[in-house]
């Protein structure tokens, strides 16, 4: 039997951001649910879904039926799962050991621990599936702690960021919707040869130490994520931004895509430069621009793809231009090849200010 279901964007998210919660608890049972509802959603076979999750095809359609009818209800369970199975003196002793080596030493192309990587790392080696949140306990036990601060602007307009989102996003998104264009968020990312710092787990009082070479060199990146659909376009360099570069890259994504865009994009020089206005207004009948407000990087979704490219350069050594340029290209690949890991990442308020769901295309 052929079974065709498509599910709406909202729903995609509703799914990715139960799936995170299930995964965050430790929870298996409604993690394969929703895996085989959102393996369904992109049209696979219901016998190879079933097969991939270990179910029988009935149990899938009853839980499909239950979605169907109840939604994200039906992805609860009365009675939360049991204690999860604790480690053994020698496989703590052992996981203290894969810590102080770092994520790389374990097989990630990462150089930060993160707790969700370390619970990765223990269901993998040990087959116990802990409580991110308990890991933390666990991690504290074992003589670690989670080090480096961060920077939040100053500067911001609460009022022009209000507006923007009760008005202005909500105009874009319809205008996207009845014109069928392509909702483009875009930004640069810089990746630095001499290396970058991030939060990993370490020993208490002994600070990691990362070697670099004091290369000022960096690897540039122009980027966009399209917001319904999680595709990503990017472009590297070794120069450095500016509005000719842009424009170049701008070009490129129209010759990859048909109908309108509309770019939403922050004020960077080389976004609002005259040589790019110039651009914008030759290409008026496909590109739209919508300027983000000022210090507003938390509405742009883009900067979570970013995150994730930079935890695989963070708190690594690369003694060669080329070995960075590798671990970058290898993690933007990735995202451009797995829509659906993008949309799991382009969570933020945004969402909230959305009351309706995206139409099902006729």
């Amino acid at each position: 039997m052929t079974l065709s279901i498509q599910f709406t964007s909202a729903t995609v998210k509703r799914l990715a951001a139960a799936w995170q919660q299930a995964r965050q608890r430790g929870d298996r049972r409604p993690l394969t649910r929703i895996t085989s509802l959102q393996m369904i959603g992109q049209r696979q076979p219901v016998a190879a879904v079933a097969a991939f999750v270990g179910v029988a095809e009935s149990t899938l359609y009853g839980w499909l039926s239950a979605f169907l009818l109840h939604g994200a209800a039906s992805l609860a369970y009365r009675r939360p799962p049991g204690r999860p199975a604790k480690l053994t003196k020698t496989q703590k002793v052992q996981l203290a050991t894969w810590v102080e080596a770092g994520p790389e030493a374990a097989g990630f192309a990462c150089g930060a621990w993160s707790t969700p990587l370390i619970q990765t790392l223990i269901e993998r080696a040990f087959g116990v599936l802990y409580n991110v949140h308990y890991l933390s306990q666990l991690l504290d036990q074992l003589g670690f702690s989670y080090q480096k601060a961060r920077f939040v602007s100053d500067h911001l307009d609460a009022a022009a960021r209000e507006v923007w989102l009760t008005t202005v996003w909500p105009q874009v998104v319809t205008t996207a919707w009845a014109t069928g264009a392509l909702l483009l968020f875009g930004d640069e990312a810089s990746f630095a040869q001499w290396g970058s710092l991030g939060y990993t787990w370490a020993r208490r009082g002994q600070p990691p130490v990362v070697p670099t070479g004091g290369r000022r060199k960096g690897y540039k990146v122009w980027g966009l994520v399209e917001w319904f659909s999680g595709r990503v376009f990017y472009s590297g360099q070794e120069e450095r931004f500016t509005a000719s570069g842009y424009c170049a890259f701008l070009e490129t994504v129209l010759a990859q895509t048909m109908g309108p865009l509309i770019l939403v994009q922050d004020g960077a020089r080389y976004h609002t430069a005259k040589e790019t206005q110039l651009w914008v207004a030759a290409h008026a009948e496909r590109v739209q621009v919508v300027q983000l407000p000022s210090y507003s990087p938390d509405y742009n979704p883009i900067e979570h793809l970013w995150r994730y490219v930079k935890e695989g350069t963070h708190c690594a050594y690369f003694a060669t231009f080329a070995a960075l340029q590798e671990r970058v290209e290898q993690r933007l690949k990735q995202l451009q090849a797995d829509p659906s890991r993008v949309q799991q990442l382009l969570g933020t308020p945004l969402d909230e200010f959305i009351g309706w769901e995206v139409p099902l295309a006729a």
